[in-house]
């Protein structure tokens, strides 16, 4: 009997160690509701930046990661978004004089310490307990702009907070309630955000197989929008979508710049007549973006898009770029295609798994010194000579046409 008991304490006990290892390995993660986020607060070492997914997918519970790591359907656009970075080259420049290239530059007259901004998307409290209000600190002490979803698991009011005075933008997408719509931006811009982003290419989900085969529903609020206009928590995006406004037009733009006198940014753009049409409504600037790969799979990866985009804009107001940016060759290819800022997502999301406010701060850090090599290597001072840059194609055929 003795015996028994002897084996059955080892056993327990070793089962204890295993359980002990596995919470360590995933970071010490702490239980919010019936939810395991991380709480992890470090500064993290990013070897290749790629690294990040892997280590992620250790932290964040499964149907949550595949959230947010996922895209639409067969995931063929959410590939090409950083695939298609390999269809140009950067020339090489010598003998250029170049030391310490100067990364500082500005979009609607804020200045920020590199071209690269926070990506607005929903509920980082999926990967961190801090959820947004972390982010916006990771991303204020980086010197630049956190752009702030409407469904974020963390208020507006914590997210300003966090932020300490830096420069936050507002991702607003229409509510049927245009009531909300007002409030919401009359409270951001009280807030002191300093821009309204209006997304315009979600009138409905993108079919996310993933999420569908997870059965995923949001474990946590998203207190933004929740009280006003659904239930969140316990629901999947489908139905976060389904109380969005469906149909959009240039009317839309012209009412949300009638209800602030923020500038109004508009999301979503992939084709040159559209930047035309936002501009025509309104547009303080564009942001070429294809949702990270997440609505309509087989449309063109971002970058594809871009340079004609540009060529349209032609300088009327600034461009944002975002989907499939992850190294400084691609932010310098960006910049020289015709955008003023790029904008990082999942990279920041999982920097904030691996390390809380640190680790988005880390994650801004290593883009920001991996440009400084690009443009060294490249010969350009500042981002002003990146945008005088010409790439060069890989090939010749119409089709490539040098993107």
């Amino acid at each position: 009997m003795k015996k028994t008991i002897f084996i059955l304490c080892v056993v327990l006990s070793i089962l204890l160690i295993m359980w002990m290892v596995g919470r360590l390995r995933r970071g010490g993660n702490a239980k919010v509701g019936e939810y395991m986020a991380s709480n992890r607060d470090t500064e993290i070492v990013i070897y290749d930046i790629d690294d990040l997914e892997a280590m992620a997918a250790e932290i964040i519970p499964h149907g949550a990661f595949d959230y947010i790591r996922g895209g639409a359907e067969t995931e063929n656009t959410l590939r090409r978004n950083v695939e298609s970075f390999d269809a140009v080259d950067i020339y090489p420049r010598v003998l250029t004089g170049v030391e310490q290239p100067d990364t500082t530059t500005s979009v609607l007259g804020t200045v920020i310490a590199m071209p690269i901004i926070a990506a607005p998307a929903a509920a980082h409290g999926l990967a961190h307990t801090s959820a947004e209000a972390g982010t916006a600190r990771g991303v204020a002490a980086a010197n630049t702009i956190m752009s702030v979803s409407n469904y974020a698991s963390s208020t507006l009011e914590d997210i300003a907070k966090a932020g300490a005075g830096a420069p936050q933008w507002f991702q607003l997408y229409l509510s049927k309630d245009d009531d909300f719509n007002r409030q919401i931006v009359k409270k951001a811009e009280k807030l002191g955000y300093k821009a309204i982003i209006l997304t315009v290419d979600a009138p409905v989900g993108g079919n996310r197989v993933a999420d569908s085969r997870n059965n995923f529903k949001f474990p946590l609020s998203l207190p933004n929008v929740s009280k006003k206009t659904i239930k969140t928590k316990g629901h999947g995006v489908g139905a976060v979508f389904a109380a969005s406004q469906n149909k959009l037009t240039p009317y839309d733009v012209m009412r949300v710049k009638a209800m602030t006198d923020l500038p109004v940014i508009v999301k979503g753009v992939q084709h040159p007549d559209d930047a035309d049409v936002a501009i025509w409504a309104g547009a303080d600037a564009i942001w070429v973006s294809n949702h990270g790969g997440r609505q309509l799979d087989g449309a063109p990866a971002s970058f594809e898009v871009l340079k004609q985009i540009a060529e349209r804009v032609d300088n009327r107001v600034p461009i944002i770029f975002d989907s499939g940016v992850r190294r400084g060759q691609h932010i310098f290819k960006a910049i020289a295609s015709g955008a003023d800022v790029v904008a990082i997502g999942r990279p920041i999301i999982y920097g904030l798994a691996l390390g809380g406010w640190r680790g988005v701060e880390s994650v801004l850090d290593y883009l920001q010194m991996d440009l400084q090599r690009v443009m060294t290597l490249a010969g350009t001072q500042n981002i002003a000579e990146i945008k005088d840059v010409s790439l060069r194609p890989r090939c010749d055929c119409v089709q490539c046409g040098g993107i």
